[in-house]
């Protein structure tokens, strides 16, 4: 579960950002949008510990994220929150399968190539794991930033526009295995985009203007 309060955040004088309170469950779904420049990324940044606010607060469980010292959020974020970027930023002289054996050592410190090809299969993109990453189609690259975000079972997931370069066929269905995945795994999901084609997806919505 995570919840904010009173968040706001200061860039200068003249800049003062103020973002609604959200509470979003264990095994539930919020989609939050907006259009570019109402506030979108910074509350993304902050949901994920990487922006402290000038004012309020980020549960997540029980943990008040912004306590933390700087190294024990990294920490905290390295385990329990799932990233899935608006740019999938894979390391492209690695394949697929590379690609996720190293950034699942990164979140848990071992390597389960095992575990790696059987989340691959499951979104249907197993026959792609030893393709260069720039072999991929943009709809592929997503499915295994999905992956990547959620083969280590974390507490939250947080999608950065995630269907912005995608067709509309496509576009529903990286929402709907997000929210998908998220329900089997309890985490809670949170999307941030302005793309209206998944609001008819989720119950939970949030509209910042």
């Amino acid at each position: 579960m995570i919840s904010t309060e009173g968040i706001q955040h200061l860039y200068n004088a003249e800049n003062k950002i103020k973002l609604p309170d959200i509470r979003c469950n264990s095994g539930e779904g919020l989609i939050i949008l907006g259009k570019s420049g109402s506030g979108k990324s910074t509350l993304l940044h902050i949901l994920c510990g990487l922006l402290k606010p000038t004012q309020g607060k980020v549960l997540i469980q029980d943990t008040d994220l912004y306590k933390l010292t700087e190294i024990q959020r990294d920490e905290f974020r390295k385990k329990n929150i799932g990233i899935v970027l608006q740019k999938t930023a894979f390391i492209e002289s690695l394949t697929a399968l590379e690609n996720l054996r190293f950034f699942y050592k990164i979140a848990t410190g071992t390597v389960d190539d095992k575990k790696c090809v059987e989340w691959m299969e499951k979104f249907n993109i197993g026959n792609k794991k030893d393709q260069m990453v720039n072999d991929l189609s943009q709809g592929e690259l997503q499915r295994l930033a999905i992956i990547r975000a959620m083969i280590h079972k974390p507490m939250l997931v947080l999608a950065d526009e995630p269907s912005s370069a995608l067709d509309d066929e496509n576009a529903q269905a990286v929402a709907k295995v997000l929210k998908e995945q998220s329900e089997q795994a309890n985490a809670a999901l949170i999307i941030v985009t302005h793309d209206i084609r998944l609001k008819s997806l989720f119950h939970n919505q949030i509209l910042i203007s």
